[in-house]
């Protein structure tokens, strides 16, 4: 086990209670700013290794850095069931606002990407900058239902779910409920109102998010402090040794 992954183990999560609310973990580091802070990808959690990547960069420069797991993910509490993009924007506003203090750089991998524009929309002067890695906005239209054929629409239609298969031959709900919420947060059909840098970090190899779906997110924001870098040998997890420098480089270049 490498050094990364056992202090990580010893990294006890704190808790963040809501009332009538999932309870979310977090793990908080005080230090420097501009604040950075991590919004993990659908399915992920906070123990990932740009999550964790990200920890030890900040352990060693002093940068105060949070990273914390969604309603339904990880250590924070809430079922799957009944899980939704307004939720997951809520959870991230709650961090944001609760367990962050002054500027914020957003760094947001795959769906945290969409949930980092969000909430850079509604709290414009909390984050001074976004780095995104393969943002994945609005994928729960274009990059799945969109994409599903009709009988699997059908089925979620009619019966509620659809039982999608992993990776590891496991399966998990994509619920009517979280295809039908996340149209109201859908931002690819408009301006996406944020002025202030933005880095795009994406995979030229990317399966899951096309990196032509990156450029869309760089065509609709109206900042036009916006760069798109596109590493021809990364992948979506973006988590080789070079893809991890370049996300560092990435936050450093926003810092000042």
């Amino acid at each position: 086990m490498s050094a990364a992954l056992e202090a990580d183990e010893m990294t006890q999560p704190e808790h963040f209670d809501r009332p009538g609310q999932p309870r979310l973990a977090y793990v908080a580091r005080p230090g420097h700013g501009p604040g950075v802070m991590f919004l993990g990808g659908f399915k992920s959690d906070m123990t990932g290794t740009k999550a964790t990547a990200l920890q030890d960069w900040s352990d060693q420069t002093g940068r105060a850095y949070l990273r914390f797991d969604y309603s339904a993910h990880g250590a924070s509490e809430g079922a799957w069931q009944d899980a939704t993009i307004s939720q997951w924007r809520q959870d991230a506003l709650d961090m944001l606002d609760q367990c962050t203090d002054g500027p914020q750089i957003l760094v947001g991998s795959s769906m945290g990407g969409w949930m980092a524009l969000l909430a850079a929309m509604a709290r414009p002067d909390r984050v001074k900058a976004l780095v995104l890695i393969a943002p994945a906005a609005d994928f729960t239209e274009s990059l799945i239902w969109e994409q599903l054929p009709f009988h699997i629409r059908e089925q979620i239609e009619t019966e509620g779910q659809w039982l999608r298969p992993n990776a590891y031959g496991e399966t998990y709900a994509i619920t009517k409920t979280l295809i039908e919420d996340g149209r109201q947060w859908n931002l690819l059909d408009a301006p996406i109102p944020f002025d202030g840098p933005v880095r795009i970090l994406h995979g030229w190899g990317d399966k899951d998010v096309p990196w032509s779906h990156g450029l869309r997110v760089l065509e609709q924001l109206t900042s036009n402090d916006v760069r798109y870098e596109l590493s021809k040998a990364g992948d979506h997890g973006m988590s080789a040794p070079a893809d991890l420098a370049a996300l560092v480089r990435m936050i450093e270049g926003v810092s000042g």
